[in-house]
């Protein structure tokens, strides 16, 4: 598929594209991989016949991932390793600040924009690099760092309500790291509750899952 020349949302109804899950993009795109005896978690070495294999099974099965282990046993470097397991790009809701899927959009900037325009709404595409973000998880992070918060300022240029969702001023963990810190060791202090060398645990969840690790 092209992706150039799909730039409105007919054109992308015309393609016979199918959105879908998060965890049906990567179990699909993990089938292909283990069809073509490709390596899915290139460079991790040891893991061949315990964590790799335990985990590849969590994502055929759409479970929910938890990694326990001691610093340095691969476990961010295999959750980073999961984004190529998505499809390389996927359509947005141009304009969008959550990348709205255009088939089923939430945000009421989306919905209105679909609404209003049809089947001339301006679809843009995003690629899996800018899927993923991490946020390190320190007792003083709240909801609020994750997803946004109100900002009253905008309440009031606005002149809205606090419920009203446009007055929200979301989060954004998407960026990119630059190149010198993507490797750079965590900075925590060494956790002093010993785990088990890096063993998996899953459940399983029916409800659609989010974008970032």
């Amino acid at each position: 598929m092209d992706i150039t020349s799909i730039k409105t949302l007919g054109q992308l109804k015309k393609s016979g594209y199918k959105s879908r899950s998060v965890k049906e993009e990567v179990r699909e795109n993990l089938i292909k991989k283990l069809k073509n005896k490709e390596t899915t978690f290139p460079g991790i070495l040891g893991y061949e016949d315990s964590v790799i294999p335990d985990t590849e099974r969590a994502l055929l099965s759409r479970h929910n991932i938890l990694f326990l282990g001691l610093r340095g046993q691969a476990k961010t470097r295999m959750a980073r390793q999961m984004t190529q397991l998505l499809d390389e790009w996927v359509p947005y809701v141009a304009g969008s600040e959550i990348n709205d899927d255009p088939f089923s959009p939430i945000s009421k900037f989306a919905r209105n924009l679909v609404a209003t325009k049809g089947d001339d709404t301006p679809i843009s595409w995003l690629h899996r690099s800018e899927r993923y973000g991490e946020k390190l998880a320190t007792p003083d992070v709240s909801v609020a760092d994750l997803i946004g918060d109100i900002d009253p300022i905008k309440a009031a240029n606005l002149r809205l309500n606090f419920a009203d969702e446009e007055v929200i001023q979301l989060r954004h963990h998407t960026q990119k790291q630059p190149r010198h810190l993507r490797h750079q060791r965590d900075p925590r202090p060494p956790r002093r509750a010993y785990r088990s060398p890096c063993s998996t645990s899953s459940k399983k969840e029916t409800s659609r899952s989010g974008d970032s690790s």
